[in-house]
C-alpha cells in the first residue's frame, strides 16, 4: 500500500489553493466514486488534471466527517511507508580505568573550624596623651625587643621632669640648712648641759636650749623627707618621658599600623599590633554536644585550606571552660607545629578523633568539580557512562570520602580528566 508522498495543488471551493499528499487525493477520488454525497457542488480545478476535491465532504458548508473519512486518514497514516530511524550506536571509549566502589573502615572524627592566631600578640598603645611625631615601622617589618617604634611629643613631660629636678635641688638646699641648724642646736645643748650640771644656768634656760635642739632635729628630718619626695617626683617625670617612646615588647612582626605621624595618641587606643611569627595556634569552636571528643593534651591534625590539603600537627593546649551563650560552643586552643607558610587570620579545620565507621572512598582524580557541585562517572551494566552527582566528605592526599550518591558495587571511572563520557560506551582496561 505504499504510495508516492508527493503533493498535489488543488483549487478548493473558495478558489484558494490547497496542497494535499497524493495518496489523500487518490483516496478522496475513491470515496467520490463510491458515494455521490462526498462530491462537492463544483468540481475543483487541478493544476494539471481534473481530480475531485479530496476533502470536499469535510469542508463544505454543513458537511460533517464520516467514518469513511476517519478510516481513510488512519489508513494513510499506517501506509505512509516511513520506517523509524534506528538510534546511532554509542561512541566507544577505550583505555579507561574503572574501579569498584567498596565500603571500608575509616576513622571517625569531629571536625571544627576556627581562625589561626599568633600565640603571642600585643596591641601597643600610648600611656600618655600627645601628638605622634614619628612612626618608625610599617606592616611586615620585623622588630627587636626594646626597639623604639613610635615617638610622641614629650614637651609636657620634659617640663614636668625639669620641675621635678628643680624641686630635688631645692630639697637638697633645705637639707643643708636644716643640718646646720641642727648642728648648732646640738653643740649649744652640750654646753648648756655642762653648765646645768654645775648649777650655773636655770632649769628654764636649759629647757629652752633643749627645745631648740628638738626643733632643729625635726626640721632636719623634714628636709630629708622632702628630698625623698623630690626624688620620687623626678623618677615619675622620667617615667612619663619614657612613655613618649613606644617600644617593642618582644621580638616579632608588625602586622598592623593603626596611626601615622601627626595623629593624637590617646591612652588605651591601639597604635600598632605586633605578633610573634614563630608560634601560632588554631582557636576552634566546638559544639557543646561534641565536647566529649576533645581532650586536653591530645594530638589533633589540622588542615588550613589556604595551604592545600597538607595536614599540620597540632596539640590541644587549652579548653576555655565557659561556653558562648549565643552559639552554645566552646573555644579550644590548639598549638600548631612550626610552618613558615602559616599566617594569622587564616581559616583552619581541626579533626578530633572519636573512633571508626564504614564509608566509601574514591580517588581524588575520579571527582569532577563543576562550580559548587561534585560528580563522578558511573558505568552501568550496559557499559554506558553516566554523570552522577555526589556529596563529598573528608579528603586525604589521594582519596576522598563519598557521603551520598554512590553505592557499594558501582563501577566508577578512575580518571576521566576533562573528557565528556556521558552516554558513551566504556571499554575498560
Amino acid at each position: 500500500m505504499n504510495h508516492p508522498t508527493s503533493s498535489v495543488v488543488i483549487l478548493s471551493e473558495d478558489f484558494t489553493e490547497r496542497s494535499f499528499p497524493l495518496p489523500v487525493v487518490i483516496l478522496s477520488e475513491a470515496f467520490g466514486r463510491d458515494s455521490g454525497r462526498m462530491r462537492s457542488r463544483r468540481t475543483p480545478i487541478l493544476s494539471r488534471s481534473r481530480v475531485p476535491h479530496p476533502f470536499a465532504f469535510l469542508w463544505r458548508k454543513g458537511g460533517r466527517p464520516t467514518i469513511f473519512a476517519l478510516l481513510g486518514l488512519s489508513l494513510l497514516t499506517a501506509c505512509s511507508g516511513e520506517k523509524p530511524t534506528p538510534p546511532p550506536a554509542p561512541e566507544v571509549v577505550r583505555d579507561v580505568t574503572l574501579f569498584t566502589a567498596q565500603r571500608t573502615t575509616v576513622a571517625d572524627y569531629v571536625e571544627s573550624t576556627g581562625t589561626v592566631r599568633a600565640s603571642q600578640s600585643a596591641q601597643l598603645s600610648s600611656q600618655v596623651m600627645g601628638t605622634i611625631t614619628r612612626v618608625n615601622v610599617h606592616e611586615g617589618d620585623r622588630v627587636r625587643r626594646g626597639e623604639v617604634l613610635i615617638t610622641i611629643d614629650e614637651a609636657q613631660q620634659r617640663a614636668a621632669y625639669s620641675g621635678a629636678n628643680a624641686g630635688l635641688q631645692a630639697s637638697q638646699e633645705t637639707i643643708a640648712a636644716a643640718n646646720a641648724d641642727y648642728a648648732l642646736a646640738e653643740s649649744t645643748m652640750k654646753r648648756y648641759q655642762m653648765l646645768y650640771d654645775k648649777k650655773s644656768v636655770s632649769p628654764q634656760e636649759f629647757d629652752e636650749v633643749k627645745a631648740r635642739l628638738a626643733a632643729a632635729k625635726a626640721r632636719r628630718d623634714a628636709a630629708h623627707a622632702g628630698r625623698t619626695q623630690a626624688e620620687a617626683g623626678v623618677s615619675q617625670a622620667s617615667t612619663a618621658m619614657g612613655f613618649t617612646k613606644i617600644r617593642a615588647p618582644f621580638d616579632g612582626l608588625v602586622t598592623a599600623k593603626l596611626a601615622d605621624a601627626g595623629a593624637i595618641a590617646t591612652p588605651g587606643v591601639p597604635l600598632l599590633i605586633v605578633e610573634d611569627p614563630g608560634h601560632f595556634r588554631l582557636e576552634a569552636t566546638v559544639d557543646e554536644s561534641k565536647m566529649g571528643a576533645v581532650r586536653l593534651g591530645e594530638a589533633v591534625p589540622v588542615v588550613i585550606d589556604a595551604l592545600g590539603d597538607q595536614t599540620i600537627a597540632g596539640k590541644v593546649v587549652q579548653i576555655v571552660p565557659a561556653a558562648d551563650p549565643s552559639s552554645r560552643t566552646f573555644t579550644v586552643k590548639i598549638d600548631l607545629a612550626t610552618n613558615p607558610q602559616i599566617r594569622s587570620g587564616l581559616f583552619g579545620r581541626a579533626r578530633f578523633p572519636r573512633g571508626q565507621r564504614q564509608s566509601i572512598l574514591v580517588p581524588q582524580t575520579a571527582v569532577i568539580r563543576r562550580g559548587q557541585l561534585q560528580a563522578v562517572y558511573v558505568v552501568g551494566k550496559d557499559q554506558l557512562a553516566s554523570l552522577r552527582y555526589v556529596t563529598l566528605g573528608a579528603a586525604s592526599a589521594q582519596q576522598i570520602e563519598v557521603l551520598s550518591g554512590l553505592e557499594a558495587g558501582d563501577q566508577v571511572v578512575a580518571q576521566p580528566n576533562d573528557r565528556d563520557l556521558s552516554g558513551k560506551q566504556i571499554g575498560a582496561q
